[in-house]
C-alpha cells in the first residue's frame, strides 16, 4: 500500500471536546429525529440494546460528523468548497450536507466501493474521484485537491469537528436510556474503521466502556491500542465484506482519544459478520450492511461480555441487494 507512515499524519487542529459533542448533538437534534434504540434478546440468553443508525436518512451514522463540519464553515469556506475521502458512507453524509448547505463537494472513493453506495453519492450531486484502494493513498489524492482548489477537508474519521458529530449517537443513547429508566450505558460495542465513533462515543460517554470492532486482518486500530502506539494495516490484509471499515491506519487525534479511555478493541471474522446480519434481519426486521454489523458479531460470538445495560451500535444499512440475498440464502 503506498499510504504514508502513521509517523507522517498530520496533527489536527484542535482536539474534539465534550462541549463540542454536545454541541453537534444540539444541531442533530435540530434537524434529525432521533433513531431508535431497540431491544434485542440474544440467543445465548440475555438482551442488548442496538442503536440504529442505519436508518438515519443516508443509511448510516456518518450524516452526524459531516453536518457538524458542514455547518461549523464559514461563508468563504462554503464557497471554496470541499473534499473528502470515503468508501461510501462518509460520502453520502458529505454529499447530502453539501447539497443542503449549497456547498460543492468531491469525494475520494475507492474504485471497488459497493455500486450503491457510489450511485447514492453521485445522486446527491457530489463529484466523485475514484482510486485504487490498495495502490494509492486517499489522503494523499484528497490533500492534493484540496491544495489546488482551496478546498477544506472533511476526512472521514480524522477530524474534530467528526468526532464529535459522531459522538452525537453517544448522547441520544444516554438520553434515551434515561427516559427509559434503565440508568446510563454499561458499555457501547461499535464498528470500528479509523476510530471516529469510537471516539466520539468516548467523549459523549465517559463512564461506559467503548469496544471497537474490526474486521479479521484490518485490526490496525485493535493492534494500535494493544502496543500504545499507532500501527498501520498489515501488508496483503485479507478480503473483506466490511468496505466500511477498511481503513489503513487511525489518526492522532482518534488515538489519543482511544487510548486515553483505555479502550481494547477486538476482531470479528467474515463468517460471524454474516451471522448478525441474519440476525438482526430475522429479529429486528433489519438490514445492515456488513460493517454497520460488525459490532452485533462481537456480541452474538461472545467476544465481548455484554449486560442490560450494554448497547450496540447498527451503523450502516447500505448494502448491496443482491449481495444481501446470498447473505440470508447461505449457511456458515
Amino acid at each position: 500500500m503506498t499510504n504514508p507512515s502513521p509517523v507522517d499524519l498530520p496533527e489536527p487542529e484542535r482536539a474534539p471536546t465534550r462541549e463540542g459533542v454536545l454541541r453537534a448533538a444540539a444541531k442533530i437534534d435540530a434537524l434529525l429525529p432521533e433513531t431508535p434504540l431497540l431491544p434485542l434478546d440474544l440467543p445465548g440468553g440475555g438482551t442488548v440494546l442496538c442503536k440504529v443508525e442505519s436508518l438515519q436518512p443516508v443509511g448510516a451514522f456518518k450524516i452526524r460528523g459531516a453536518w457538524h463540519r458542514f455547518s461549523d464553515l464559514d461563508e468563504a469556506e462554503r464557497a471554496r468548497g470541499v473534499v473528502a475521502v470515503s468508501s461510501g458512507n462518509h460520502a453520502q453524509g458529505v454529499a447530502w450536507a453539501a447539497r443542503r448547505l449549497g456547498t460543492a463537494a468531491t469525494i475520494v472513493m475507492p474504485s471497488n466501493a459497493p455500486e450503491v453506495k457510489l450511485a447514492a453519492t453521485r445522486a446527491m450531486g457530489a463529484d466523485i474521484v475514484l482510486y485504487d484502494r490498495m495502490r494509492e493513498s486517499r489522503d494523499a489524492i484528497a490533500r492534493a485537491h484540496c491544495a489546488e482548489r482551496g478546498a477544506v477537508l472533511v476526512h472521514a474519521y480524522g477530524d474534530p469537528w467528526v468526532i464529535e458529530g459522531q459522538g452525537s449517537a453517544g448522547i441520544e443513547i444516554a438520553r434515551q436510556m434515561e427516559q427509559r429508566a434503565l440508568g446510563a450505558p454499561s458499555r457501547i460495542v461499535c464498528p470500528c474503521g479509523g476510530g471516529g465513533l469510537a471516539s466520539g462515543l468516548a467523549l459523549a460517554c465517559p463512564e461506559a466502556e467503548i469496544v471497537p470492532v474490526e474486521p479479521e486482518g484490518w485490526d490496525d486500530v485493535t493492534r494500535s491500542l494493544a502496543s500504545g502506539r499507532i500501527e498501520a494495516l498489515a501488508s496483503s490484509p485479507p478480503a473483506t465484506a466490511c468496505d466500511a471499515l477498511q481503513t489503513p491506519f487511525t489518526f492522532p487525534v482518534n488515538f489519543a482519544v482511544m487510548q486515553a479511555h483505555g479502550m481494547r478493541g477486538v476482531t470479528v471474522s467474515e463468517a460471524e459478520v454474516r451471522e448478525a446480519q441474519r440476525h438482526a434481519f430475522s429479529k429486528l426486521r433489519l438490514v445492515i450492511e456488513p460493517g454497520g454489523a460488525a459490532a452485533l458479531a462481537a456480541v452474538l460470538a461472545g467476544k465481548t461480555p455484554h449486560d442490560e445495560r450494554t448497547v450496540v451500535v447498527l451503523s450502516g444499512g447500505n448494502v448491496d441487494p443482491a449481495a444481501f440475498v446470498t447473505v440470508l440464502s447461505s449457511l456458515d
